[in-house]
């Protein structure tokens, strides 16, 4: 192993033992979907962006490792990958220039280098090293959340693809936010003969959004998806309609609109939950090292859970 990634691989380690205690809905890619599948009690899951690209000699090197991260983390946290529209980049949905825009309003210049991860609109961590920052990033976050909006989706499978739609909202603000669907595709397949760096498919890309305004309880706006509705409210009929891919995410955030923050509103989500369909990660043997890393995990979430009760 080289010495460089020591530090990334733990700190890996630590995310994947969390996501033990808490696991997200995760579907098995066999399953049909012919009735809803929601989830239940969800809110406390925090939203991680990275901006990688195809390109990109380090996010390579990181992304494999990512998914099995992306394929155990529980529901502590979700994972979604931003690739750019750079003019190089094998994928560059539109939805994710739309998300690095948003990161833009209060971190400009977030988009300047690959391989960037953000916590929940955090600080911007860079490459192998910056693992342990966005590890404590994570700890530091879910200490400090007293209160989160409870929010859940469910899917189910349509004649062109899938529905998907808030399911419960208890929304601990309303005023100048909003309910935002992430649309996530895994094991996305390169086209053929782009430019590319390490496996022939990468993981969580984003390719589509959506955003419903709680202001006024229209929808904002509808990138990379078939369509997107609201009846009555968002927190009650908010739906998207999205492709039939192979493997896929839905992540629901209730978090500020673009105008929010543009006036220095919340730039951390109020809340977040993720519905997988996709197949589990078999966890690599535990070595002597990994064994440690994993003990010392546990000290750090029994220590969490004391302060969070407090």
């Amino acid at each position: 192993m080289n010495t460089h990634r020591a530090p990334f691989i733990a700190s890996l380690l630590v995310l994947l033992l969390a996501g033990l205690s808490a696991q997200a809905v995760v579907v098995e890619r066999s399953a049909s979907f012919e009735q809803p599948v929601s989830t239940e009690g969800g809110g406390r899951t925090l939203l991680v962006e990275e901006i990688t690209a195809t390109w990109c000699e380090t996010c390579a090197e990181i992304d494999p490792e990512l998914l099995r991260v992306a394929d155990s983390h529980g529901s502590r946290i979700a994972l979604v990958a931003l690739h750019p529209s750079d003019g190089l980049d094998a994928f560059q949905p539109a939805a994710a220039k739309e998300r690095i825009e948003r990161l833009n309003i209060t971190q400009p210049g977030v988009a300047e280098s690959m391989a960037t991860f953000v916590v929940e609109a955090g600080d911007a961590r860079r490459g192998y090293d910056a693992w342990q920052d966005v590890q404590r990033d994570i700890l530091n976050e879910e200490l400090s959340r007293q209160n989160t909006s409870k929010i859940d989706i469910s899917v189910v499978k349509t004649g062109q693809g899938y529905r998907a739609s808030v399911s419960h909202a208890e929304l601990i603000q309303t005023t100048g936010t909003q309910l935002t669907m992430l649309v996530i595709q895994h094991g996305k397949t390169l086209p053929e003969g782009s430019l590319s760096l390490g496996l022939d498919h990468r993981d969580r890309v984003l390719v589509g959004m959506a955003e419903c305004s709680l202001d006024n309880n229209t929808v904002l706006r509808h990138i990379g998806v078939q369509s997107a509705s609201v009846a009555e409210s968002c927190a009650e009929s908010f739906a998207v309609e999205f492709d039939h891919y192979d493997s896929w995410s839905v992540v629901l955030v209730h978090e500020s609109t673009e105008e929010e923050l543009a006036q220095d509103g919340r730039s951390t989500s109020y809340g977040a939950v993720e519905l997988a369909h996709r197949n589990r990660a078999d966890p690599e043997p535990s070595s002597g090292l990994t064994g440690q890393i994993l003990m010392a995990s546990c000290v750090v979430l029994a220590i969490a859970s004391i302060v969070r009760k407090k």
